[in-house]
């Protein structure tokens, strides 16, 4: 017979890790919630076009990493590799830009993408993504920036900072990108051929080129900052201006320009330290031309994308602990074929009451079953047998000091809610 493995870039959550999961995704709705935003949920597969029109052509998610394909009735399909198309998609159908304005979205899934897997980033990953729609004031940008720092506070990242960029608007960013393929130009046989594709269909991308031999050719390259048009400009300042009224560390990072067309004015990483050489722990941006690109009405939008599984990696690798998840506390341990249907029916009836309860399965030894509750880590085993039937009671075995005490069958659910809650 044939054995399987999880495909490439998949992650099994494993029992042991559920923990991190339950307490990272609790503290993501947690904060959503606290700073007013309101939950979605969009399809993991949508039309094709909606990313190519939305990501944009020339990119890397677009040209390399999409899982695309015709499905049985010949519409071209596409899992969701990123959130924000998707979710303006939904909110221009669904018409919620005749809502009262700003609408405030987060939503929490996983998203597809073929790339090659590496710590914390799978070909199947799971995002917290936070959108808001229809408003332009600086002070939007400030509030998605500060729930992506309020998370990653929360859940003990130390050394929180701000990169920043401003990336312009249609009336500048032409002038930028101008200036930006002519300095490329003169350097065309020093830079990788990646960004000697990029700098014809998507030259912002050149900014953000790991390649060795590019380096000294960003490093030269003219400055977005410096080419912004009035509004631009006082957008970017008032920003700044929030940033440091709330004496939030922040960097002009020139070269930020983060991976899809959309993007527009504010662009933003969040860093931490003590988590290895990527000190970026998530990004996001304003992407006001977006509906009209989808087939909406002009709407201002902004928002950010986190991943959950390089947020756990963080967390172990800095022994960021974690609450435990709810137990059984009883287990029921029966002596015989009587006993165990008694049993069933108690068990049944203390999970009605909201009592997490298991029993031992199998025909087994009053101390096997007893190893089993300390395995489990119970508070309590009841143990009923033949005497105990008779009695119409059970011994109640407190599993820390071994203390016994019988107890009518029939008041055990009030007995155990008292000294569960004690």
């Amino acid at each position: 017979m044939p054995t399987y493995s999880a495909p490439r870039g998949t992650l099994d959550v494993l029992p042991e890790d559920q923990p991190y999961w339950r307490h990272v995704t609790d503290r993501a709705h947690h904060i959503a919630h606290l700073y007013g935003f309101k939950q979605i949920s969009v399809p993991m597969f949508e039309a094709t076009d909606l990313y190519i029109r939305g990501v944009g052509e020339g990119t890397d998610i677009v040209d390399k990493e999409m899982y695309s394909f015709e499905d049985k009735g010949g519409e071209h399909i596409c899992l969701r590799p990123e959130f924000t198309a998707g979710i303006v998609r939904a909110y221009i159908q669904r018409g919620m830009h005749t809502l009262p304005q700003p609408v405030k979205l987060y939503a929490i899934g996983p998203i597809f993408r073929y790339e090659r897997p590496q710590a914390g980033r799978y070909r199947q990953h799971t995002q917290f993504n936070i959108e808001v729609f229809g408003e332009m004031d600086p002070a939007v940008d400030l509030e998605v920036m500060e729930v992506a720092r309020h998370l990653y506070a929360d859940l003990g990242f130390g050394g929180l900072s701000f990169q920043i960029n401003s990336t312009g608007c249609p009336q500048c960013r032409p002038q930028y990108v101008s200036l930006l393929v002519a300095h490329y130009q003169k350097h065309k046989d020093a830079i990788c051929e990646d960004c000697v594709r990029r700098i014809e269909r998507n030259p912002l991308r050149v900014l953000d080129c790991k390649s060795t031999g590019c380096q000294p050719v960003i490093a030269s390259a003219p400055h977005f900052a410096d080419y912004l048009c009035d509004e631009c400009a006082a957008h970017f300042d008032r920003l700044q201006h929030y940033l440091r009224a709330l004496e939030r560390p922040f960097a002009i990072n020139h070269r930020l320009v983060r991976g899809m067309d959309y993007y527009t004015k504010t662009v933003f990483e969040v860093w931490a330290e003590d988590i290895g050489a990527q000190a970026a722990v998530c990004g996001g941006g304003r992407y006001d031309g977006l509906a009209e690109i989808l087939g909406g009405p002009p709407t201002p939008g902004i928002g950010f994308g986190s991943g959950i599984e390089r947020i756990i990696l963080a967390m172990k690798a800095q022994n960021v602990p974690v609450p435990e998840l709810p137990r059984p506390q009883v287990l029921i341990a029966p002596l015989g074929d009587e006993a165990k249907s008694t049993a069933v029916k108690m068990l049944s009836d203390l999970r009605v009451a909201d009592v997490a309860a298991v029993i031992a399965f199998g025909d087994r030894s009053l101390r096997s079953q007893l190893r089993e509750a300390g395995r489990q880590a119970v508070r309590y085993a009841l143990i009923v047998g033949e005497d105990e039937l008779r009695q119409s009671r059970a011994v109640v075995r407190d599993m820390a000091d071994r203390a016994q005490e019988l107890v009518p069958i029939e008041d055990l659910i009030p007995w155990l809610k008292e000294h569960l809650s004690a």
